[in-house]
């Protein structure tokens, strides 16, 4: 079998027995077919050829290119994860990168918008669709990729709540609060111009009728973004950080907030009360008289 079609059998698994996302089967598809031109540029036939000492190269290799943290991590993860399928199917007997360990992910604190930026940005929202949109994110805190997936029968207007299929198709609820509800109650008369209101069909549509993807979300956010005065200063998943930052901000349970962003792990929600604990620290660095930062301290004088 040659190695474009492991790939192409890897992605599969991917898709079909992981549930990983599009971007996931996209970026490690990318990885692999550029581990494989690596591979074939050092003059080894297939993978199973590769040796310990060729991964360590290729870390090497990866790391001379200065891909942020990040991204060197995935890389090296979808080469991981590559050859752990390729053992367990027992195409392979040896796992070259089995010693290699990714990179420590960079602890970057989320971006999030104030709440007069957020208003503005809601504000700025052109269109009963959009404001529906831009509404449903930050009242719900969702993924656009889970937005967009949404169907007409997972909203509950009554309820006021949605169905969202979030990563590895696992289901949850997402309260809808009163601005969204009102928000898509006006978008659905303009939606039923457009298309047929089918309960399996998509809630968000593009100008063709068809479902709207999450580059068009993002395209109409930058646009909005400028508008607001607030131009290259986040995108949709700025709004998910500001969603739980907001319900941090107001006393909201970290285990009430994990369950609303789908967080499998609540190591991963934690990560916004950093965000919180830091925007105290910068009051109280600058309000009280006797903070390190806030107010100079004076010399101590010695005693004579």
């Amino acid at each position: 079998m040659s190695m474009d079609d492991r790939i192409d059998q890897f992605i599969d698994y991917l898709k079909l027995q992981r549930s990983a996302s599009l971007h996931t089967q996209r970026s490690y598809a990318s990885d692999l077919v550029q581990f494989a031109a690596y591979l074939e540029a050092e003059g080894v036939s297939a993978p199973e050829s590769a040796s310990a000492h060729v991964a360590r190269r290729y870390v090497l290799h990866l790391r001379e290119k200065n891909y942020r943290g990040s991204t060197l991590g995935r890389k090296i993860a979808a080469v991981r994860s590559f050859y752990r399928h390729l053992v367990r199917r027992g195409e392979i007997a040896y796992h070259p990168f089995l010693a290699i360990r990714a990179p420590k992910k960079e602890k970057r604190l989320p971006r999030f918008f104030d709440p007069s930026e957020i208003e503005s940005l809601l504000n700025g929202a052109d269109g009963v669709r959009d404001r529906a949109i831009f509404e449903t994110l930050y009242s719900t805190g969702i993924r656009v990729s889970e937005l967009v997936g949404l169907s007409i029968r997972d909203v509950d207007l009554i309820g006021e709540c949605v169905r969202v299929r979030g990563k590895g198709n696992v289901e949850r609820l997402a309260p809808l609060g009163s601005f969204a509800v009102r928000a898509i109650e006006a978008y659905l008369p303009e939606r039923r111009k457009v298309a047929a209101e089918n309960p399996d069909a998509p809630l968000f549509l593009n100008r063709f009728g068809k479902r709207l993807s999450d580059r068009g979300v993002r395209k109409r956010m930058r646009g909005i973004l400028v508008k607001s005065g607030l131009a290259g200063r986040g995108s949709p998943h700025t709004i998910r950080h500001t969603f739980a930052t907001h319900l941090l901000d107001r006393g909201a349970d970290l285990r009430a907030v994990q369950e609303l962003l789908g967080h499998r792990n609540l190591s991963t929600t934690q990560i916004y009360t950093h965000v919180t604990t830091e925007r105290l620290r910068i009051v109280y660095d600058k309000s009280h008289p006797r903070a390190t930062k806030g107010a100079k301290r004076k010399k101590s004088v010695k005693p004579e």
